[in-house]
């Protein structure tokens, strides 16, 4: 569920006013940023002045339908308590583009209970719906209002995109609309391209150089070390493109300024929770858009059974969009590594930070003093620490023995395989390690938000196992991850 505080892109000072249904409709693209596809999207109002909203993907199943419209109610009204006080009243929008069989009237009308359940559970808590919407394809259809000449059963049609008055207001006070969903998330889906079997070869290329390494002691300071000078090299690149639009098209040019082999060491070292914990201190200023955008070439680049890879780069880009004001990119990226890996606990925080609608600088600030303080004296920890397998752990091909015994009573699997008289990677632990999860965390306390996985740790959060890449030996610390 995504919770939006404010419209995307909106300077705050102008005033639009919305007189019926019609003018409604066009205005909520400009109010999330985006086209919202297949969704729930319930909108605040105060004193007649939008506020916080919500959306969520409707469910498939109709059974879902009275816990989704619970829960969404209460996000929304809660969440508006805490920063304007409870709203006078919320509009509902069903959104769904019919499919090759149906027609936008069934889909209105196949919709029209779920509109229901919004209305009463609203109500329940005491803010009413002033006006339910289903709009599907090119039409619209009122479920508040019964005068036909003013909402026709055959729906009415939405203005074109770009002519109507309110798209001219919109365009004037400098909101903008960049797309729809889908075409959001293709842009950090893995590909679909010829060149998939390239890339997942380039993995497991990767995967087996890497492992022999950590297997044989390399300190993990010099892993991370070379991953991330690698990923600055790489965005180096992006810089001396041409500027433009932020776009497809710029995703194509970042795609040709990263090799294959690049991308999988990448991937790989991303594994790492501290990697990954220095990586995203590129959050600010000229650096922060350059790596976005690479972490989302990254993001791409976890093909086939590297799906779960792709957990690390997608939390960065996250990461990176919640850092940069940019609240739509960050709740779908923040999605995606969930749906990547459920147990991923450091895109948990974010998602539900973000979702709170909380200030990022905290987090910034804990970044900066990871950074400031590795400058100035390097923690001998790094050196000693094996990689421990945060986010979806290192693969290694089937067959090649690189792996063999690992897990079972191999030497990177005993807890207690560190050196004589040395603490195991198990229980050694560097002062910041954790040093961003508790940033969030205490963040979240603040709000009062509970805490992720519904109180429990950490390593339990999430109810479902991460998928394994499929024929290939898991290489990384026995028992559970504690963080991805």
């Amino acid at each position: 569920m995504t919770n939006h505080s404010e419209a995307a892109g909106a300077p705050g000072t102008e005033q639009i006013t919305l007189r019926n249904p019609s003018e409604l409709a066009e205005a909520l693209p400009y109010l999330l940023g985006f086209k919202p596809e297949d969704s729930i999207v319930l909108v605040a109002l105060h004193r007649g002045r939008f506020g916080g909203r919500v959306r969520l993907g409707i469910p498939e199943r109709p059974g879902d339908w009275p816990s989704v419209a619970d829960e969404m109610a209460k996000c929304l009204i809660n969440g508006c308590e805490h920063r304007d006080g409870a709203p006078d009243g919320i509009v509902a929008f069903l959104c769904r583009d019919p499919k090759a069989t149906d027609t936008g009237r069934q889909i209105m009308e196949r919709l029209q209970p779920l509109a229901q359940m919004l209305r009463l559970a609203c109500g329940r808590l005491d803010v009413p719906v002033v006006e339910t919407l289903c709009i599907s394809g090119d039409h619209f259809w009122s479920y508040s209002c019964p005068v036909e000449e003013c909402c026709p059963p055959d729906g009415t049609p939405l203005a074109t995109s770009g002519t109507s008055v309110m798209a001219a207001a919109m365009t004037y006070a400098g909101v903008q609309v960049r797309g729809s969903l889908k075409e959001m998330r293709a842009r950090l889906a893995p590909w679909q391209t010829a060149a998939v079997p390239e890339q997942e070869h380039a993995l497991d290329a990767a995967a087996m150089a890497l492992v022999p390494r950590i297997l044989a002691g390399v300190p993990r300071a010099e892993v991370a070390d070379e991953t991330l000078d690698l990923a600055r090299r790489v965005w180096s690149r992006f810089g001396h493109l041409p500027t433009g639009d932020d776009t497809l098209e710029t995703d194509l040019r970042d795609d040709e300024q990263l090799a294959h082999d690049e991308a999988a060491r990448l991937i790989l070292g991303l594994q790492d929770r501290l990697t990954r914990d220095h990586a995203a201190e590129w959050m600010e200023g000229d650096e922060a858009p350059l790596a976005l955008r690479l972490w989302r070439a990254l993001a791409r680049r976890c093909v086939g059974p590297y799906g779960e890879h792709a957990a690390a780069p997608l939390t960065l880009a996250g990461w990176v969009a919640w850092s940069l004001g940019d609240r739509v990119e960050a709740g779908e990226a923040l999605d995606m590594a969930l749906a990547a890996d459920p147990r991923y606990v450091f895109a948990r925080l974010l998602m539900e930070a973000c979702s709170a609608d909380l200030d990022p600088e905290p987090v910034r600030r804990s970044l900066r003093k990871t950074r400031d303080e590795r400058s100035v004296a390097p923690s001998e920890a790094n050196s000693e620490r094996a990689f421990d397998g945060a986010g979806a752990g290192v693969a290694a091909g089937a067959g090649t023995g690189a792996g063999a015994g690992v897990n079972g009573g191999g030497a990177a699997g005993r807890k207690g395989a560190g050196s004589p008289g040395r603490p195991s990677a198990e229980d050694s632990r560097e002062p910041a390690e954790d040093r961003v999860t508790r940033a969030l965390e205490a963040a979240l306390r603040r709000r009062g938000s509970r805490r992720a996985g519904g109180g429990r740790g950490p390593s339990q959060a999430g109810a479902h196992a991460p998928r394994r890449p499929q024929g290939r030996r898991r290489v990384g610390r026995q028992g559970t991850r504690r963080d991805g």
